[in-house]
Formats: C-alpha cells, sequence, structure tokens
C-alpha cells in the first residue's frame, strides 16, 4: 500500500489551506499511510499558535500567507469553513500552479464556484467525516471534467489515506453524503448519547452503561457488515413476538424515530445546498 503511494506521490508537494480538525486529520492521514512524507506538506492559516503547534506535532512546513503556501504545491486542500472560503478564492485567483490539483472538503461548495473561483480547471469536491481522524472515515468525491487520469488516482490516493471512498459521476450526490455520512456522526453520537443516558436513569453506573453501548454499538455494527443482510432481516432476528425489543421497536415507530431521521437528513441535504448558494439563514419551521 505504501509503496503503491509513493510510486504516484513520490516528489510532490501539498499544501493544506486551514489548520482546523480535519485540515489535520487530512494531514496525519496522508504522513501515516506514506502518501507524502512530512517535509514536503505545508499548512497554511491565520493563526500563527495553531500553526506552530501542528508543526511541532507533526514536522511540516507552514505559513500564515495562503497564496505562499501554494506557489510549489502539486496538491492543495481546501479545509477551511464555508463562510472563509469566498476571501481564500480571491486570495488564491489566478495563483494555482497549472498543473496542481485542488482539492475541496469545503461544505457546499460546487465545483463550478470552485473552478471560476480559482480560475482553475482542475478541482476535486469531497465530503469526508470525522472519523477520518481515526482512519476510518467515508469520503464521497467527484471531479471537475479537466481533472486528469493521474489526477484522478492522486485524489483517491490522498482520500484513501482516511478510510474508505467512494467516487461518483453524479456531482450532486455530493450534498447527499454531506447529509447521510458528512452529518452522519453527529446522528450516531447523539443515539449513543441517549442509550447510555437511559442507561443511567434505569440506574447504572454511567462508565457501565458507556461501555455497554459502546460494545453493543461496534458488535452490531460489525455483525452487520459481516452478514450482508437487509438491516430488517437482522432486526428481525432479534425482535421475539411480545418480547423487550417488540415492546421497544413499538414506542420508537410510535414517537416517529423513523421520520424524525429522514426529515434530520432532508435538513441537512437542504442546508448543504444552501451554504452552496451563499445562503447564512435557515427558517426551522419551513424544514
Amino acid at each position: 500500500m505504501k509503496d503503491q503511494n509513493r510510486s504516484i506521490l513520490s516528489g510532490r508537494f501539498a499544501a493544506i489551506i486551514g489548520p482546523g480538525v480535519m485540515g489535520e486529520a487530512i494531514m496525519g492521514g496522508m504522513v501515516s499511510e506514506g502518501v507524502i512524507t512530512p517535509n514536503r506538506i505545508i499548512l497554511a492559516g491565520p493563526r500563527l499558535e495553531r500553526l506552530q503547534e501542528l508543526s511541532n506535532k507533526y514536522q511540516v512546513q507552514v505559513d500564515v500567507d495562503n497564496s505562499v503556501a501554494i506557489v510549489n504545491a502539486d496538491v492543495i486542500i481546501l479545509c477551511v469553513k464555508p463562510q472563509k472560503l469566498p476571501g481564500v478564492l480571491t486570495e488564491l485567483r489566478g495563483k494555482i500552479p497549472t498543473d496542481a490539483l485542488v482539492i475541496s472538503i469545503v461544505a457546499g461548495a460546487t465545483m463550478q464556484a470552485l473552478v471560476t473561483g480559482l480560475d482553475h480547471p482542475s478541482v476535486v469536491r469531497a465530503m469526508p467525516n470525522t472519523p477520518a481522524q481515526v482512519g476510518e472515515g467515508m469520503t464521497v468525491w467527484a471531479h471537475s471534467l479537466s481533472t486528469t487520469e493521474e489526477q484522478h488516482r492522486l485524489a483517491q490516493k490522498i482520500l484513501a489515506a482516511l478510510g474508505r471512498e467512494i467516487f461518483v459521476e453524479e456531482e450532486s450526490y455530493i450534498d447527499m453524503a454531506t447529509a447521510v455520512s458528512g452529518t452522519g456522526p453527529a446522528y450516531v453520537f447523539l443515539f449513543v448519547e441517549a442509550l447510555i443516558d437511559a442507561g443511567v436513569h434505569l440506574g447504572l453506573p454511567r462508565r457501565i452503561a458507556e461501555e455497554m453501548v459502546l460494545q453493543t454499538i461496534k458488535g452490531s455494527v460489525s455483525f452487520y457488515d459481516q452478514n450482508h443482510s437487509h438491516p430488517a432481516r437482522l432486526r428481525n432476528q432479534v425482535t421475539s413476538p411480545g418480547g423487550t425489543s417488540a415492546t421497544a421497536l413499538y414506542y420508537l415507530e410510535k414517537m416517529g424515530f423513523r421520520t424524525a431521521i429522514s426529515r434530520a437528513i432532508w435538513a441537512a441535504f437542504t442546508r448543504s445546498q444552501e451554504l452552496g448558494k451563499g445562503q447564512n439563514h435557515q427558517d426551522p419551521e419551513k424544514i
């Protein structure tokens, strides 16, 4: 794996614009998977203290000037918040090296907006999620028509360093992925939190409730992954007529569990589209 990465990425430089959580996750993943060596990464952002912290931790180069950071970059990865993107595009417009590949993980930012804003044709739009921090991320990505086959392979190697990656031909799938897998960890953490709190309400010590819930989630996911059955079939296997599972599921359905999840994901999908249009506010009553 690492030898294959070196064969396609040897001698390249990467600039990561945005020193936040996901910027660090991408940087850490690339280094740990042997995609690129630390001395060939330059991290750029406005906070010198944060840059120095990451430089000490990963031995990467840093710069507070984004336009300076990209001068020799073969790959430029945009990890800024959506509201910061317009300023970054203006700063970098016309300064991207001709053969460089730009990878954006900015929620809602369309490829057309990136290509136009940067005046650069080779762009990848990707949506990873936070488990990328531990190499278990899910990234869905697409690229502009001008992206070459070599750049496609390059992007695939970088994104695979974060966990699993899925390339899609239709850019519209990215907003959908944002709502399902990009935001998905938040739904899972909320569900985990609710299960733990319910266990504590029953009288379990919190540490015991946490261990029980964590192993139950991990075990259920592993079982599903190895079983290759429809989730409804697996659910039915643990739902005896008139039993505890049947009673609990009855109340979940009665309280609109599926509908709440579906509406939440639709709301996240709508918000992703709004971000792409530069809309900063949303009326909850219209969801």
